[in-house]
């Protein structure tokens, strides 16, 4: 594992002053606490070699590289974030695009993370991100805050996920194995959880990323109004994803304090989801109603109300062009929740390209739309005219 400079500084400055000082102590010790605080979002904390397997043991013809990198928390705090750097071996040698990839909702469960499922082919959009790999793309996975790393995953936090996903970007083009730069063209993309968390790095990177050569985001089935959202899966088979989004939210912002809302069920359930992945906490959660578990509604009061609009989407313009792609049956997100982000965002002057899946619902749209998809960012990779729809 290779770990950066100042961070070795670092832990030797903080051995050393125990001791009495030498001068060359005295000097290292402000030279590593200066580094310290230099370090940008986006540069390399660790790297280490890891692998890309779409199924167990398929090969791929890529190398890839477990990260971990500087990010930002949603309040702008720093924090450090894992993920999966993956690069075609295919002869190349000029520069080629990197697609920052957010994925759909695995878990709460560091065992959930990409990067702990893409070298042995559990991973389940490794199969989607092969697609953008056989086009000659570079693509990095963020685990997301939380996820992989220590502490409670920051669930459905929009602000989190969107740094971590612009972030992801910095790390890949910072990493010199990868072969990739500064001037590397970058295309965002993802789908449900990681289409709230792409279209937040769209609508963020004009002010917190406008070095990175974002040339599009392809976005869809877009959470982007957790109280409707909520509300739309109350009492329903996803329900379970509101439990997994309020116990997201309260790592975030401890100060919400879900625990004082929980019954003894809901204590036990919230408990059990932040140490399992998807399939358990949405089979567990499925069919239950916030009354079910809670003493009051959280979602009701005015704390919770302020964090979860904090997470909106659609009141700045992404700075790029954007495909958003949204199933009219869609039984998780509704699709009014994705058509009227495609009205805030045109009205805001967004170059963007709606497009209806009119068969299908959640968890298909992803994948029927994903040579779309990938189509789009090829085209704006080649320079092509986008063609919105507003």
């Amino acid at each position: 594992m290779r770990i950066r400079s100042s961070a070795l500084a670092a832990v030797a400055a903080l051995a050393l002053s125990a001791a009495i000082p030498t001068t060359a102590q005295a000097q290292a010790q402000p030279q590593a606490e200066a580094e310290a605080t230099t370090a940008r979002p986006g540069d390399i904390v660790s790297s280490a070699p890891s692998a890309f397997h779409p199924l167990p043991g398929q090969p791929t013809n890529t190398k890839a590289w477990k990260i971990h990198y500087n990010s930002t928390t949603a309040d702008g705090a720093p924090n450090v974030v894992s993920g999966t750097v993956i690069v075609p071996q295919d002869g190349r040698t000029g520069p080629r695009p990197l697609v920052t990839y957010a994925v759909g909702t695995v878990g709460m469960g560091d065992s959930c993370a990409p990067s702990n499922n893409l070298p042995y082919g559990t991973a389940m959009e490794a199969n989607l991100i092969q697609q953008l790999t056989l086009r000659g793309w570079a693509v990095v996975v963020t685990d997301y805050e939380g996820l992989g790393t220590p502490g409670v995953h920051t669930y459905t936090v929009g602000p989190s996920a969107g740094h971590a996903v612009l972030d992801a970007a910095r790390a890949a083009t910072r990493l010199p194995e990868a072969g990739l730069s500064a001037t590397t063209p970058v295309g965002i993309m993802g789908y449900s959880q990681g289409g709230q968390a792409s279209s937040w790095a769209a609508e963020l990177q004009g002010s917190y990323a406008p070095e990175l050569q974002v040339k599009g985001t392809a976005t869809g089935g877009v959470p982007a109004d957790l109280l409707k959202v909520a509300d739309f899966n109350n009492g329903s088979y996803g329900s379970g994803l509101i439990f997994m989004a309020a116990a997201g939210q309260d790592a975030a912002f401890p100060e919400l304090k879900l625990d004082s809302y929980l019954n003894p069920a809901g204590k036990l359930l919230v408990g059990a989801m932040k140490d399992n992945c998807v399939a358990i906490d949405a089979i567990a959660g499925s069919f239950k109603r916030i009354s079910d578990l809670t003493t009051r509604n959280p979602l009701a009061q005015p704390d919770w109300q302020a964090r979860l609009n904090q997470s909106k989407l659609g009141r700045t313009a992404p700075a790029a062009p954007v495909f958003q792609y949204h199933a009219l049956a869609d039984e998780l997100i509704p699709y009014s929740v994705g058509s009227r982000l495609r009205s805030d965002w045109c009205a805001r002057g967004t170059n963007l390209e709606f497009d209806t899946i009119w068969i299908g619902e959640h968890v298909s749209g992803v994948i029927t739309q994903s040579l779309a998809a990938g189509n789009w960012l090829a085209d704006r990779f080649a320079g092509r005219t986008p063609r919105p729809n507003c």
